[in-house]
Formats: C-alpha cells, sequence, structure tokens
C-alpha cells in the first residue's frame, strides 16, 4: 500500500509543476499562482514535470535508480518553488518526502549492486571453466549409502554437476528473546575451485526497512547488515566468521545442490543406515557434520558443532541443525521447500529462521 501511496505522490507532485508551464505560456486560467512566470521558468517548471514523471515510471518499474531522477527533480523543484515561495511552498513538504524515500532507496540500490558485482565476478569465474559433466552412478560408490539414496532421491543423477546455484527465500528471522520478522533474500553459491556463498536478504525490523549481506569468498567472510540500507547496525568479519560461514556453506551445499556431495573436499564417515558424518575443508579449515535422511531418501536434519551463533557477549559455538522437509520439484531436482534454522542452547532448542524456498536454478550463466 505505501509504495502506490507513494507512486501517487511522485506523479501529482509532478504533474502540479505543470502550473508552472501553463502560466508561463498563458494556456488557461492558472488561479494558484498569483506571481508571474516568464517563459524561461515555465519551461523549467515542465522539466520538474518530466523528472518527477521520468522517477515515478523507474519506481513503478522496479528500477533501483529511480532516486537519481528523482534528486534531480527534487533540486529543480525546490528553486522554482522559492521564486514562487507564496504560492508553492507547501510543495515542499512533497520534496522532503520523496528526497528521504529516495536517499533510503539509493542506499539501498548502492549495496544491493555491490552484492551483484560480486556474484557477475563470481560467474564469470565458473563460466570459465565451461559446462560440467554429467554425475554418474559411478561417482557415487565412494559415499556411504544413505547419501548415495539421497542423491539418486533427488533427481541429480544422469545431469550435469553442479557449478553454482541460485536460491530464493522467504521467510522469518528473529533473535533470541525478540519478535519474528519477515524476510526475502536472494543467494548465489559457488562450488568450484573458489568455494563461495553470497547472500542478500531484505527484511523489516519494527517497521523499519533493513538490508543485510553475508559474503564468504577466499578465506574470509563478514556479514553486514544496515538500517535503512544506510546505517550499519551489524558488521562482522572476524575469523570465527569463515569458520562459521563455511559451515553455512556446507549446509547449502547439502540441501540444495546435492549432485555436489562428490566434492573431493568432502570426507565421508559411514554411521547408519539414515545417517552419516561429512568433513567439509576448504582454506585449511576443516568443519564436520552428521547428516540424517528418512527411509524415502529425504535429507531431513543437518546437525554441526563447528558454527557460532552472535550473542551478546560475541561469536558463541554452539550446536546447530536445519530440520527440512516438504520435498517438491524444483525443475528437475527434487529439493527441501521447507526447513528451520536452530540453535542448541544450554537452555534447549531455539528456532531462529523459517526459510520456504520459492526459486532454484542450477548453472547460471548471467544475472
Amino acid at each position: 500500500m505505501l509504495r502506490y501511496i507513494f507512486l501517487f505522490l511522485l506523479i501529482i507532485h509532478g504533474l502540479i509543476h505543470l502550473l508552472g508551464f501553463l502560466k508561463a505560456f498563458h494556456i488557461g486560467e492558472v488561479s494558484q499562482l498569483n506571481l508571474p512566470i516568464s517563459r524561461p521558468l515555465g519551461l523549467l517548471w515542465l522539466a520538474a514535470t518530466a523528472l518527477f514523471l521520468a522517477a515515478a515510471g523507474l519506481f513503478f518499474g522496479g528500477k533501483g535508480y529511480w532516486p537519481i531522477p528523482a534528486f534531480a527533480a527534487v533540486a529543480l523543484s525546490q528553486v522554482l518553488i522559492f521564486t514562487a515561495w507564496q504560492d508553492a511552498r507547501f510543495g515542499t513538504i512533497a520534496n522532503l518526502i520523496i528526497l528521504l524515500a529516495g536517499i533510503a532507496a539509493y542506499g539501498s540500490w548502492r549495496f544491493e549492486g555491490s552484492f551483484r558485482n560480486d556474484v557477475r565476478e563470481a560467474l564469470a569465474r565458473t563460466n570459465a571453466a565451461g559446462a560440467p559433466g554429467l554425475l554418474t552412478e559411478s561417482g557415487l560408490r565412494p559415499l556411504p549409502a544413505p547419501v548415495q539414496r539421497y542423491i539418486r532421491y533427488t533427481g541429480a543423477v544422469g545431469r550435469p554437476k553442479v557449478k553454482n546455484v541460485r536460491i530464493v527465500f522467504e521467510g522469518q528471522m528473529r533473535e533470541k528473546g525478540k519478535d519474528w520478522f519477515a524476510f526475502t533474500s536472494e543467494q548465489y553459491n559457488f562450488f568450484d575451485e573458489e568455494p563461495t556463498r553470497l547472500f542478500f536478504m531484505k527484511a523489516r525490523i519494527k517497521g523499519l526497512p533493513t538490508v543485510g549481506y553475508h559474503r564468504y569468498r577466499g578465506a574470509s567472510a563478514g556479514m553486514l547488515i544496515k538500517l535503512f540500507s544506510l546505517f550499519p547496525v551489524v558488521d562482522r568479519q572476524e575469523a570465527e566468521m569463515f569458520r562459521t560461514e563455511t559451515v553455512t556453506l556446507f549446509n547449502d551445499l547439502c540441501l540444495f545442490a546435492p549432485a555436489a556431495l562428490t566434492d573431493e573436499r568432502i570426507q565421508w564417515e559411514a554411521m547408519d543406515d539414515t545417517s552419516a558424518k561429512a568433513t567439509f575443508t576448504n582454506k585449511g579449515v576443516s568443519i564436520s557434520a552428521v547428516l540424517y535422511f528418512n527411509e524415502k531418501g529425504e535429507l531431513v536434519d543437518f546437525v554441526s558443532d563447528d558454527r557460532s551463533a552472535l550473542t551478546p557477549a560475541g561469536m558463541e559455538k554452539l550446536r546447530f541443525s536445519t530440520p527440512a522437509g516438504e520435498y517438491q520439484a524444483y525443475g528437475s531436482h527434487r529439493l527441501t521447500s521447507y526447513g528451520e534454522g536452530v540453535w542448541h542452547y544450554p537452555d534447549g532448542k531455539f528456532a531462529y529462521g523459517k526459510f520456504y524456498v520459492k526459486e532454484v536454478e542450477y548453472n547460471v550463466t548471467s544475472l
């Protein structure tokens, strides 16, 4: 609703500037403006209209750079308002609203742009390697039986191996002791010689627009969360983040890129018919997890003791699990459509996230 109200404001405020043009060129009676307006100024009033309408069109079309013409429109509009202050001064209120909204939107566009630039670089790297080969039955032989059964169940056998995957989520998150908030996210994971995870989230926390970017690339990982896309409220870059996000990357691999479970950086340990232990190593850092499967072959839980939670005391190592289920088709693969992120605190389990999978794409070549 707020989106359409703001769009209406842009259009109406822009059209009001036509009055200055009509007044300057004596087109009809313009009683709202008492002071005379020269024709050159009239053309500037018309230019302001065009800029506001251009911003409205870009905003309606979902173009993140709509604030650029909006800033130009506001600047020109305010100069014109000063020339006709007695008649047009209340237009300053609309300009202020548009300016503040534009600043927040521009910050979001720039922040998300850093995510998309990182994605482009990683796509160029993985695409340069050429098309991946097919995953065959022979490639499954070194794996424990329940892992083999899971990969077959997902439909990955006989299809191209995974070099990258794009995943879109909707869901809810919360901190311990706080309320849930809704979010949407888009992420790209890359499983080549340079494992990479790029996760961008948009949310409203207590009604305030908030964005976050988790980046795992090279030998470093970080998490940056900004209020209004401008003010950092969380900025974590410490060494422990790399181990933590290595667990997250491997968790994504298990749930959404089962064909990549044949990766040589994974060491498997058979446990029983419905579970197996895996150790994944990247950049000299090794993490372990136990995978649990049901009788159908679905991966239903992932449990690791190598991930740390952000607590008031800092990064604290806790047991981490991701119960998953409700498998459904995403293209040619059958994958979980719902999962949770759970911390195992000393006083019990705490679900901090609910994730609904909306889209999954493999071997993406471009944004």
